[in-house]
């Protein structure tokens, strides 16, 4: 008999740790993982491509219908193509980060990629990770995690990330530019960051990623056979 599947959404702020935590959760149980952040990133990096300015929501809505955007597992993480160009390393600096807030805010956009991202979960076994993904991406995911960290922390992981690529940033700015994700994120209108009231709450600040991943494949583990002891 084939083990049952789930949906897993693990959600959280900025620098938490989800992609990775989620990339290692889905490895490990043999599902796909589906970062929604990174499908973000790439809207954002086009709009800076066609000079689109940030207050200009139809037609970066409209950008976003138009775009072909794909993930695919790769030897280092996930792989991003967006129109068929890898962009795996771009939608990661600095300056498309800073705009990834005002992308994500913006409800054309959101409608566009929730639809894939729904699709992408119908068949289960789906890890997710992003911000409103059990609270609004995927609400009947079996499993649900909040995971967080504080502000110095995330922005400690940050800043270590981004020096090993050689990119030049201070600590303090890192510190700033969290914070201000963390603002917007929570105050947004379409889909803000809140915790799913069924979901389990992780703060990471201070252990290991192995860790946080144990605990979470224990808690999806559970929740497979407990669907199969009522199935």
């Amino acid at each position: 008999m084939n083990t049952a599947r789930i949906n897993v959404a693990i959600d959280g702020p900025a620098g938490a740790g989800k992609s990775t935590v989620a990339r290692q959760v889905a490895t490990e149980l043999g599902y796909i993982y589906v970062d929604t952040g990174a499908m973000y990133r790439a809207v954002a990096l086009a709009t800076l491509c066609e000079g689109i300015p940030a207050q200009d929501h139809e037609r970066i809505g409209r950008l976003a219908s138009e775009l072909i955007i794909e993930l695919h597992p790769g030897l280092n993480g996930q792989q991003v193509l967006l129109n068929g160009e890898d962009v795996t390393e771009q939608i990661r600096e600095p300056h498309v980060s800073r705009l990834v807030p005002q992308i994500a805010a913006i409800s054309e956009v959101r409608k566009v990629l929730v639809k894939l991202q729904q699709k992408m979960a119908q068949a289960k076994g789906v890890v997710m990770d992003g911000r409103d993904i059990g609270t609004h991406v995927i609400p009947d995911a079996e499993v649900k995690i909040f995971l967080t960290a504080s502000v110095e922390e995330r922005a400690r992981r940050r800043y270590e990330e981004l020096m090993a690529k050689g990119n030049q940033v201070t600590y303090e700015q890192l510190v700033s530019d969290i914070s201000a994700r963390d603002r917007i994120d929570r105050e947004r209108e379409i889909s803000p960051l809140v915790q799913a009231e069924d979901a389990i709450f992780i703060d990471s600040t201070g252990l290991t990623v192995q860790q946080v991943v144990n605990t979470i494949v224990t808690i999806c583990r559970d929740a497979v056979h407990k669907g199969e002891s009522y199935g």
